[in-house]
């Protein structure tokens, strides 16, 4: 019982802290965001580099410029999706993943020739799903953030700065909304599992945490339309996304973990795991909600 009590404490403590430094990185300012999204990106990387290495333990054997290059260059994905905000030492961010993005394509391929003992094109093939799986999503959620405001909705006392936050935050809350509602629910009416990957999920959690996300955002975006651009349809959508996508993001994390034999990902966070742990859902659902805004609002 005491230990089930200190084990409750340690998780809320984390979550406190999880949310508060959440909050700070995505409504500080627009380089709090990309700081937040850039340890998150290379820490999803080191968990995603030792799951593969367990899963096959010929991916171990990469050098380090592959091991650490590969990181680097995702990371200029997340700096190609910056826009005009983002200027250090007079250049501009975006630029300058431009330009090293192309070096990296050049140099790696070569040090690789030069200093691995063995070329793997399985080991590459890693490393490439790794950067759309990880880096891609990141950048994407960069690019996100430099959504604007339709030109019909009157929200004349947002600054641009204000609008990058809408859309970014709307979806981390679906996620953290659908995360909870399904728990709730699963706990008090759960019976029928809902897949062999994640045997504590049940239908009438996932179905039930869906449906009070997409309520909840529905209602949250209906009364705030005023202050956030959005008609409440978009927000419906975005919702839906964050709920199916999101639970499919969930259970990716949980069969690479269940190959690899672990419980968690990693133990950044104590009580929920690692970065791919907290953030499994966010990263298959960022491309699909970009894809609409793409397609529904610009």
């Amino acid at each position: 019982m005491a230990l089930h009590v200190k084990t409750l404490k340690t998780r809320s403590l984390t979550a406190v802290v999880f949310v508060v430094v959440m909050l700070a990185g995505l409504l500080w300012n627009h380089w709090s965001f990309f700081i937040l999204f850039s340890i998150i990106h290379f820490g999803c990387w080191t968990e995603y580099q030792k799951l593969v290495g367990l899963i096959d333990h010929d991916y171990t054997t990469i050098t380090p410029f592959h091991k650490y290059g590969v990181k680097l260059a995702g990371w200029c994905i997340m700096l190609y999706f910056t826009n005009d905000q983002f200027v250090i030492f007079g250049m501009r961010l975006h630029e300058i993943g431009w330009w090293l993005g192309l070096l990296f394509i050049f140099i790696l391929p070569i040090i690789e020739l030069l200093f691995a003992k063995e070329i793997m094109p399985k080991n590459i093939g890693y490393s490439a799903i790794g950067l759309l799986y990880i880096s891609l999503a990141w950048g994407l959620m960069m690019d996100l953030r430099n959504s604007f405001i339709p030109p019909s909705r009157n929200v004349d006392f947002l600054t641009p700065d204000s609008w990058g936050k809408v859309i970014p935050c709307g979806l981390i809350f679906s996620i953290w909304i659908n995360d909870t509602m399904a728990y709730i629910v699963g706990s008090l009416i759960g019976k029928t599992p809902f897949s062999k990957i994640s045997p504590k999920k049940t239908w009438e959690g996932t179905v039930g945490g869906a449906i009070l996300c997409i309520a909840v955002i529905a209602l949250l975006g209906y009364f705030t339309v005023p202050a956030n651009g959005y008609h409440v349809i978009h927000w419906v959508v975005i919702a839906a996304i964050a709920a199916v996508v999101g639970t499919a993001g969930d259970l990716v994390e949980s069969k690479l973990k269940r190959v690899a034999n672990v419980k968690d990902s990693g133990h950044i966070m104590p009580g929920h795991g690692g970065f791919l742990d907290r953030f499994d859902s966010l990263l298959l659902a960022i491309p699909f909600v970009w894809l609409y805004i793409q397609l529904a609002l610009k």
